[in-house]
This record gives C-alpha cells, structure tokens and sequence, in this order.
C-alpha cells in the first residue's frame, strides 16, 4: 500500500481492518464520529485482544464540528486504594506479570460512557453490536495475534483463564481459524443493556473484583465504584502553521510538542527525508525530551509538572543550541511497554476523534478476571518503589502513562489525526509522521511506509539502541553509528516500529487515509 485511500466524506483509520469496517458501519447507519470511535475501541478490544482490552485504559482527543471546540478526556485508572510501597516489601520493582501487576482500575468503559453521553447520537447498545458479535461468532485469528500468542506462550499459561481463552486445547490457534470470545461476549452485552455502572458499581464489578481477589488480587470494591474519567482541556503548541495538540499529563503527550518545538528551529526542508542528518537530527532531538519527561512526568494531582517552561519557544531553541550534528548525547530511559491501538475517525458534519487504547504490554498482566474474559492491564507496574521517585508508587494515583492521541489543526478545523502504538516509540514515530507529513509534503499512507527507526529500550530489553529497519541504506547506517548511535538494523517492516494510522484533510475537504503495512489495519471511507 504505497498511497492514502482517499474519500470525500467520511474516514475510519484503525490497526484491524474488522474494527476500521465495524466503524464505517456504524457512520453509515446514522451515527457520528464519537458514535463511530467507541465502536472501533469495543471492537479492537475483541480482535486485538493482544494490544487493548476492557481491563485497560484509553486517551481521547475530540473535536466538535457545532462549537469548534477540542477537548480531552482521560480515560486512565488510578491505583488501589489499599496499595502502598509496602505492599512490595523486600521488592526493587513491581511485578510486570501477574496478579502483583493489576493495580490500577481500567478506565476505558467509563471513557465510552463519556463519549456517548457528550457527543454521541446512538445508544452504548447500538456502538458495541459489532464488537459482542465478533466475540460471539469470533474472527479470524491474525497473523499479529498469533506471533505475539507465541512470544507470550508461557505467561499465558500461568493463568488458567488467559490460557483457556488464548490458548485452546493448550494450543496456539492457526493463522485465519475462527477465534471465539464467548465469555467476553457476554460482559459486553451486559455493559451494553446496563451502562458503564454494570462494570464500576454493578454486579459485573463486583464478579471482576471477586475473580481478581481469588487470585490474591489487591483492588477492590470502592477503587472501582470511586473510578471517574476526566475531561479537560488538550495542551498545545505551533508548528508551521499549524496548532499541535495533545493529552495533558499523566500522558507523555507534551513529549511530542516538545519534540517540534525544538524542530522547528530547523529548515528540515535544506535536510533530505531519509539522510544521516534527518535521522540523527531527529533521534538527538527526541532524546532531549525524554529526559524532561522521565524528570517530571508522573499524575500531576500529585506533583507540579512545569509545562509553561517545557512547551516555551524560548526553552525549545535552548535545546536546539545543543544538538551537534558530530556527535550524539548520552541518555538513559526506563523500558517501556508497547501493546498500543490508535484509531481516528472523521464524520460527514467535520467531527473528528483521534484515541489511544492499551493494556500495556502484551496481553496486559496475563491475568484474566475469571469467567468475564476480561484480561487485565498491567500499566501500574511501570510505577516506582523508589520512594524519591517522581512517579514512585502511591494510592489513588494515575502513573506515567505512554498514550498520546494527537491531532493538528489549521484554519480553525482539523487537518491531521495521527498517533500509534508503541510506548517508548510513541513521541518518535509521531515526529516522523509529521516532519514527513508537514516538512516534506507525503501523503499520510507515505508517511507510515517509509522506513522508521525506534531509540530506547523495549520493556526485556537493556540495550540503548537506535533500531532502525533495513530498507534504509548501508550508508546512512555508517554514518549514524560513525556518530556514536548504538545502530541495530531489524527487519524491513519490523513490528517493533508499531502500528500507526492517520487521517489528513486537505484544502478541499477531501480525507486521505494511511494505515500501518506492519499491522492488520484499513483505511475506509466514503
């Protein structure tokens, strides 16, 4: 796929082509782009199963075509009430895997009750039909599921119910055999006929809560009937013209804004897309921001997160002033998961929706909540035991969380929704995307398919490499490891790049649609 679908009303970008087709559906039958992106979130929640799920949490940027207003809405749970640092007692880090890593309440139902009751057209039971029937009558088991099936074989088998779901007969289902959810099913249909209070303060919450307690987990009955998402508004800042925005923090969003504000103290258009300078430039650039959001990213109901000085102008060419084009600068970051699923939709009346969705790594915890078929997150292990720690491991708090749905305005509307997954890759590809989108002129699909690198360490991993994929030339290599990078080539459309989408609206109105070859993604529009 070497360019963007483009349509004249209507787009759906997602990285499952069934959840891209449920959200086209759901437009055409009368619904809006709200209506339209929590179906697509229910559905990747069912065919994605390995990237996003009901026991995880999700961002979402919205814009609303009648008031022209962008909001936010962060859809993250916090931590348990009752757990502490000492829980952890004798421990240098939490858990990443098992029932010791589910401490934070899913906030991603409660996100698609505020969707729905803000700006949505049709009823919760109308957007999660096609997702109860795809876990229902099942799908077909793809290629991406079944790879990371494998890679997490035994961790799912230490827990009977992930094992009996995502490991029938002990097996790792065949590439295209229908694959079944019916447990999870029903959960749906119950959120469905009785709201998101069926899953916080219902008899669906309490099953969840008793499954997790058997398995000696630690949240309970209150954190979850005491979860509530929040509106607020996006942060932003300029970048050629246009208006970038981004989830506040707890998300890494600002990273993002950081990342072009000291970009744009650059001509990019005098560098080659795909040279040493490119590479280097923005690899040296990325790495800045990282070091301010591993200083002072954590929930900013806790601790002041100075975004006035991080986002200034001024501070960004004071950053700029630093990069040498010689040599590169010597940063360390934290592992950072990667099981990520970004969507974006655009409606015929202008709405436009840009989220993100995780369980955070792979298949969450591994821990599924009995018989609901609900696996839960593990996104409160990436909390600190520290107790000097910015985002050091306190009750009833939102911990650094790596989802940033993005979304770039001009002329007062829309122009570009983009995001993906990948944790620690995030900031990265999103600056790719949009140096090649906005300094070079690519079509969104383009932009997505050309080479990618990803720096930083992946969660197992040590290493401070600059992975980057194959197609790009020997040449460039040599020279980005002649300048001190730690360069691993991978594949040539590695899935360690991630999945990105994105929707860009031109001058006329027309919608160009690009989806990630690396995933199992459509662009589908009207």
């Amino acid at each position: 796929m070497n360019k963007a679908i483009v349509a004249n009303k209507t787009m759906v970008v997602s990285p499952h082509y069934l959840a891209s087709q449920a959200g086209n559906a759901i437009l055409q039958k009368g619904g809006n782009a709200f209506d339209a992106a929590v179906g697509v979130s229910a559905c990747l929640a069912v065919v994605y199963p390995h990237m996003t799920g009901l026991g995880g949490d999700s961002f979402w940027l919205t814009y609303n075509a009648k008031d022209k207003m962008i909001r936010a809405y962060n859809g993250s749970g916090r931590s348990g009430s009752s757990v502490t640092r000492d829980v952890y007692k004798g421990k240098t880090s939490i858990p990443t895997r098992g029932i010791e890593s589910v401490i934070t309440v899913p906030g991603m139902v409660d996100s698609w009750d505020a969707i729905l009751k803000e700006y949505g057209n049709l009823s919760l039971e109308d957007v999660l039909e096609p997702a109860i029937e795809y876990a229902k009558s099942g799908f077909p088991f793809s290629k991406d599921q079944q790879e990371n099936t494998v890679k997490n074989f035994k961790m799912l088998q230490r827990d009977n119910d992930a094992a009996a779901i995502f490991l029938p007969d002990g097996k790792v289902p065949k590439v295209n055999e229908r694959f079944i959810q019916g447990n999870l099913a029903d959960t749906l249909k119950e959120i469905a006929k009785y709201g998101r209070d069926s899953f916080y303060k219902g008899e669906l919450g309490k099953r969840i809560i008793q499954r997790l307690k058997e398995k000696g987990g630690l949240l309970n009955e209150a954190d979850f009937v005491d979860h509530k998402g929040r509106w607020t508004d996006p942060i932003t800042t300029t970048y050629r013209g246009y208006q970038m925005y981004q989830v506040p923090p707890n998300s890494q969003g600002f990273t993002g804004l950081m990342a072009l504000n000291i970009l744009e103290n650059y001509d990019l258009r005098s560098i080659s897309e795909g040279s040493f300078e490119y590479y280097h430039l923005l690899v040296e650039t990325l790495k800045r921001c990282f070091q301010d959001r591993n200083r002072y990213l954590t929930d900013p109901d806790f601790q002041s997160i100075p975004l006035d000085k991080l986002l200034s102008k001024s501070y960004a060419q004071e950053m700029a002033s630093c990069i040498q084009f010689e040599r590169v600068n010597d940063v360390q970051t934290q592992s950072i998961g990667s099981d990520t699923a970004h969507a974006a939709i655009v409606d015929e009346e202008g709405n436009a929706v840009s989220f993100i969705q995780s369980l955070y790594f792979e298949f969450g915890s591994g821990v599924v909540a009995g018989d609901t078929g609900i696996i839960m997150q593990n996104r409160g292990s990436f909390f600190s035991l520290d107790s000097s720690h910015i985002n050091r491991l306190e009750p009833r708090k939102r911990t650094f969380h790596t989802l940033m749905p993005a979304m770039a305005i001009k002329d007062g509307r829309p122009r570009i929704l983009y995001g993906t997954q990948g944790g620690e890759g995030q900031p990265q590809t999103q600056t790719i995307m949009i140096t090649r989108m906005i300094d070079y002129g690519m079509d969104p699909q383009q932009a997505i398919s050309e080479p990618r690198f990803v720096w930083g360490r992946t969660w197992g991993e040590a290493s401070q490499e600059l992975k980057i994929e194959g197609r790009v030339s020997l040449a460039v290599i040599e020279q980005l490891m002649a300048a001190g990078h730690l360069v691993k080539r991978v594949e040539q459309f590695d899935g360690i790049m991630g999945h990105a989408n994105a929707i860009v609206i031109d001058d006329q109105g027309f919608l160009h649609g690009g989806v990630d070859p690396r995933s199992d993604g459509a662009a589908i529009g009207r």
